[in-house]
């Protein structure tokens, strides 16, 4: 057996994080006419890289085969848009930008954020993978080349464009599997005195509130503020502030700047990487007794449906998130289980989910079915879901929250 590599520093990786079985591709929702057709698994083994620390998982699919075609829509989550919106107003007044500016996102799915910036006369570019999700972007106004970002790809985009005041990256760092060649792209991207912002998952807060959900091949890697300063000084970026986010069950907001126009770091970034070391991250055994976590949510889950079934409640799902589905196989949940799911996204509704074949349908078959239980796959938006969902107690009915410990409501 061949043993990975780390893509940050080609340290040979023999540790494991966490080793989630075999999974489908999270995102590859199956139409109907393919559920008696063979589904291709891949390994869920996240490794630790020894010498430099980054969490991640080996390159099992390629980037290309995921994001040319994807079925996430930034825009159909409510709270991610005005997340975006008070983002895009603070930076455009905190940097002063106009018309003679230009803000580039890398990853702008359906144009959520820059539209934002389109609203108040920003010149924007948009660098989608997705050609489909390009589309829609393209469509309500906002500049969209489809591309993979990468050193020459950066460059190109650059000369033609030009550079960047602000490039944006958000819940994009974790899914390149070319971390080093997608950093000297934005390097690329941004002017010399530029401001780069990356939002990503946080691993402090995924190890510390046990979302392993969040696992899955699209996510490469697994990023804490010291594995992230150390890939952004690839390309001679340095981390000159970092805010602290809720969104996505606790995330990074990484502001970073060519070194030479970075200055000393802000106090946040020393508190943060006070907080990792503290909690164990700046060490290899930092990192062990995840897997035993997750073999607890597991259990109590599937106690949980498997009760419920022997006392003929009903229980079914509320969204079709990518983490649903690591949740769903690796608990090895079926429609026996779990009767349906639903989704506010048309493009899901009608397929099934990936390897465990549970039907998507629209959100008002709850209100026609009035099931007990409504399990809630996408956790990390509760307060936007749990509003969506308040009529359920109409009936009787519960919303259940399997992370970060088994919740009924």
């Amino acid at each position: 057996m061949t043993v990975a590599e780390c893509r940050l520093c080609a340290t040979a990786l023999t540790e494991t994080f966490v080793d989630l079985g075999m999974s489908p591709l999270c995102e590859s929702y199956l139409p109907a006419e393919r559920l008696d057709s063979a589904e291709t698994f891949y390994p869920l083994h996240v490794r630790i890289c020894p010498s430099c620390l980054l969490v991640q998982l080996p390159a099992y699919v390629p980037g290309e085969d995921i994001f040319s075609d994807y079925a996430y829509f930034s825009s159909f989550s409510d709270s991610w848009v005005a997340h975006a919106k008070r983002y895009a107003d603070t930076m455009a007044d905190t940097l002063g930008l106009g018309p003679d500016s230009l803000v580039t996102e890398v990853a702008s799915n359906d144009g959520y954020l820059l539209q934002h910036f389109v609203a108040r006369g920003v010149p924007v570019l948009g660098v989608e993978p997705a050609a489909n999700i390009a589309e829609v972007a393209n469509a309500k106004g906002v500049r969209t080349r489809v591309h993979f970002l990468g050193a020459e790809t950066g460059a190109a985009l650059a000369a033609e464009y030009g550079r960047a005041d602000l490039v944006a990256g958000n819940n994009v760092y974790a899914h390149v599997p070319d971390l080093v060649g997608f950093t000297a792209g934005l390097a690329a991207l941004v002017k010399p005195d530029g401001l780069i912002t990356l939002e990503f998952p946080h691993l402090l807060r995924l190890i510390e509130r046990r979302q392993y959900d969040t696992i899955y091949h699209e996510h490469y890697q697994y990023l804490s503020l010291l594995t992230a300063q150390r890939a952004l000084a690839t390309a001679d970026l340095v981390a000159v502030d970092v805010e602290e986010l809720s969104t996505h069950g606790g995330s990074l907001r990484v502001h970073a700047r060519h070194a030479a126009a970075a200055g000393e770091p802000s106090s946040n970034v020393k508190s943060v990487l006070e907080a990792e070391a503290e909690a164990g991250l700046h060490t290899v055994d930092g990192h062990r007794g995840f897997a035993e976590a997750v073999f607890d949510i597991k259990r109590d889950l599937v106690e949980f449906l498997l009760n419920a079934r022997a006392e003929g409640k009903r229980v079914v799902g509320y969204g079709a998130p990518g983490k649903g589905n690591t949740l769903l196989n690796h608990c090895g949940i079926r429609s026996d289980l779990l009767e349906y799911t639903v989704d506010r996204s048309t493009y899901k509704q009608g397929l099934f989910l990936p390897g465990t074949h549970i039907p998507i349908n629209a959100p008002e078959r709850i209100a026609q079915d009035r099931p007990d239980y409504v399990l809630v796959l996408p956790w990390n938006l509760r307060t936007e879901i749990s509003q969506q969902l308040s009529y359920v107690r109409e009936w009787g009915g519960r919303l259940v929250f399997p992370i970060p410990a088994l919740e009924v409501v």
